[in-house]
């Protein structure tokens, strides 16, 4: 046995973890069993105070009873990735905030996402998106703009593994082989010339197939939608990479199933480490039978050098 002083923040949880005990009740009914009536553990936490730790052996029987609620098969799913016939229709909404010391500054943009699997080819999956019905506050030149550029390009190709994780985006042929055309009519929308320096910029993107997958790989709806949420659970949780901000940061996500039902499952999403200036939270809600996405809801901030840089992320089937 081995005394502990509580430090700020701390719970059972994170306690057990650092010690390898599976179930944190244990450390409560120890603490509690060992210790004078003054210091008992009723709920969370008091920093400062004493926290009676058992030893390793004491630990591997506790272990040995094989009950800690991680290990409930509901909180450690397979969950699958069937998306063949998927035809679906999504609302999106990507709201964006800054804030310093003298002002706040938001735009919101809103569309819709048509998700279509085309076909199978050995373990990809490949699927046609179609962005369109843009919406964004500022209603500016250069908004219409690229909302227009987007809009020409549909569908987009994607290529995903058996786990639903981006392998490759590509433009079909058709498009491809009409981009002059296309160009032609944008510029004939936009004879702006900061319109003309967007463009070009956007034909030398569309046309370098490495370039616009790297591109399309920082687009919020495929960071989201085609994120690792299908990684395999251990002790309840499982883990994935992603990337925010406009500088892309990496991030590693611990994720949790919040609440499984007979037909949907509900994940929770948290940063795995928080650091300062940092905070992610996200909520999935999949069909359990498939694994394909119904809602997404995503907050994430980065404060920097005075400056708070807020997201929201929204997601919603329509049909």
């Amino acid at each position: 046995m081995t005394v502990h002083f509580i430090l700020s923040g701390e719970t059972l949880e994170s306690i057990a973890e650092e010690i390898n005990l599976e179930n944190p009740e244990y450390l409560k009914e120890f603490h509690n069993t060992h210790c004078a009536r003054e210091d008992f553990i009723y709920d969370n936490l008091v920093p400062r105070k004493k926290l009676l730790i058992p030893d390793i052996h004491k630990i591997k029987e506790y272990n040995s009873r094989n009950d800690a609620p991680f290990k409930d098969l509901k909180l450690n799913p397979e969950i699958p990735f069937h998306p063949e016939n998927l035809a679906r229709i999504y609302t999106v909404e990507s709201r964006e905030t800054e804030e310093n010391a003298l002002e706040e500054k938001e735009n919101t943009l809103s569309y819709t996402v048509s998700v279509k699997w085309i076909r199978k080819e050995e373990n990809n999956h490949i699927f046609h998106l179609f962005k369109n019905n843009f919406f964004e506050k500022s209603e500016t030149m250069m908004a219409d703009l690229a909302s227009e550029s987007i809009r020409s390009l549909n569908p987009v190709e994607v290529r995903t593994d058996d786990k639903g994780r981006v392998v490759f985006f590509s433009l079909t042929k058709e498009t491809t082989d009409h981009f002059n055309t296309i160009k032609e009519r944008l510029t004939d929308l936009f004879p702006d010339t900061y319109a003309r320096i967007y463009l070009d910029e956007f034909e030398r993107i569309v046309l370098d197939p490495s370039l616009f997958h790297s591109r399309m790989k920082e687009d919020i709806f495929i960071k989201n939608y085609f994120a690792s949420i299908r990684n395999s659970f251990t002790k309840g949780k499982s883990h994935l990479d992603q990337s925010i901000g406009e500088e892309n940061t990496e991030i590693q996500l611990q994720q949790k199933v919040e609440h499984s039902e007979d037909h949907e499952i509900v994940l929770r999403q948290n940063i795995n480490s928080h650091e300062n200036g940092l905070d992610f939270v996200g909520k999935y809600i999949l069909y359990k039978d498939s694994g394909l996405v119904k809602e997404i809801e995503i907050s994430y901030s980065i404060s920097q050098y005075g400056v708070k840089n807020k997201s929201f992320f929204t997601l919603k089937e329509l049909s």
